[in-house]
């Protein structure tokens, strides 16, 4: 496995440092206990209804579902360990447990789905809209191409693979959209989107301000669909999350350009602007950059962070869905940050330079890394082809900075 040696070279075992009470987003109180609800049932009850006491040796942490565990684990350097004993469960979790309610996510331009299990974890769900082969049209902006769900898919386990693990966990996953959507629904407007198409599948559209109508419906064969399952973060009522708006978000506009792409000195201004005056803000949102340009992925006009930690902590890489579109062509604009500020974190560097090498190629990590979804094969094999190239390319980037 190139993916198990890549986590158990030394620059995969840099630690963090010391994760004190302050820097965990929860301080999880040791008597809370959760405990099933009946023998042979999957819910779970809180401690203040719980019939049984804990077999010996166990502590209430043991009886957290999995997705409780990975709440309680985020802290200030990581949304999750890098030895995460967690992760294979949880998203075995996502791919196979009982899905109870469906309803639809507010806001967003295209059809999201909350979907919630017995155990009352939560996730979202990203239909299929194209086909693996399927390329962005050469004449579509990039504010109006579709949202893949391979697409999410991927990002989690390329984020993993370049070491930064800041997009929640996300699995591949069919769904029945007759018995997990249209039958369980408690959401009257989504219900109303319902009809059997002319082949006899089962479609829906949802209600959203761009691609919901019957022209761009999705339809299960006859009722099976694929989509991506993301483990949803904390509630926002109990870990308040910033929306920061990134310095370079496009125009958004047919004919008009932002400000960085018509001034060559554009970081000057930037780094003087908090919070990019300080702190490794600026290298974090240059991390994000290269996930991006990795990816194809032009569409990131704003990140979060968790307000607890203030300036001091990672960026969270949420909604990738407008990556890996297209594999025939680079976008070199999606590296600006990188090219204008020439800077980069040495460890992110250094570890680009080892998934150029040929014992871990960055293609092959994540070809093997995908390999275990249920969607498998999650990718086209031209996309991860595109990859080593691309990663080519932003180590050309940083060679032409260390040579200014």
């Amino acid at each position: 496995s190139k993916l198990a040696a890549l986590f158990e070279h030394p620059l995969y075992n840099i630690p963090i440092p010391e994760v004190t009470e302050k820097d965990k987003l929860f301080i999880v109180n040791p008597m809370e206990k959760f405990s099933l609800r009946s023998s042979g049932s999957d819910e779970w009850v809180s401690s203040s209804k719980a019939e049984t006491l804990l077999p010996t040796g166990k502590t209430a942490y043991d009886t957290y579902p999995t997705w409780l565990k990975f709440h309680v684990g985020i802290n200030r350097y990581e949304l999750y360990p890098r030895r995460d004993s967690l992760l294979p469960t949880l998203l075995r979790d996502l791919a196979t447990q009982r899905i109870i309610s469906s309803v639809q996510k507010s806001g967003g331009t295209q059809l999201k789905l909350i979907m919630t299990f017995p155990n009352y974890g939560q996730a979202l769900f990203k239909p299929m809209k194209q086909t693996r082969d399927q390329e962005t049209p050469v004449d579509f902006f990039y504010f109006s191409d579709f949202e893949r769900h391979n697409a999410e898919i991927a990002a989690f386990h390329l984020d993993r693979i370049l070491d930064f693990r800041r997009i929640p966990p996300v699995s591949g996953r069919l769904v029945n959209v007759t018995k997990e959507i249209r039958d369980i629904t408690t959401d009257k407007k989504l219900a109303k989107t319902f009809f059997i198409s002319p082949a006899g599948n089962v479609c829906f559209y949802g209600e959203c301000s761009y691609y919901c109508s019957t022209e761009h419906a999705l339809c299960g064969k006859p009722d099976r669909l694929e989509g991506s399952m993301a483990a949803l973060l904390p509630d926002k009522t109990l870990a308040k999350r910033r929306s920061w708006r990134s310095p370079w978000r496009r125009s958004y506009h047919k004919s008009k350009k932002a400000e960085w792409e018509l001034n060559p000195n554009y970081c000057a201004q930037v780094r003087e602007t908090p919070p990019y005056d300080r702190g490794h803000r600026l290298l974090n949102l240059i991390d994000m950059t290269i996930l991006d340009f990795l990816m194809g992925n032009m569409d990131r006009h704003h990140y979060e962070t968790f307000e607890k930690f203030g300036n001091d902590t990672f960026l969270l890489h949420l909604d990738n869905g407008r990556g890996f579109g297209t594999h025939s062509r680079d976008e070199p604009s999606i590296l600006a940050p990188l090219q204008q500020c020439c800077s980069i974190k040495k460890s992110t560097y250094l570890r680009l330079q080892l998934l150029a090498t040929q014992p871990y190629r960055l293609s092959d990590l994540l070809r093997e890394a995908l390999a275990a979804d249920p969607l498998a094969p999650v990718l086209a094999e031209p996309h991860l082809r595109a990859l080593d190239r691309r990663l080519g390319k932003v180590l050309a980037a940083v060679g032409h900075c260390l040579a200014r």
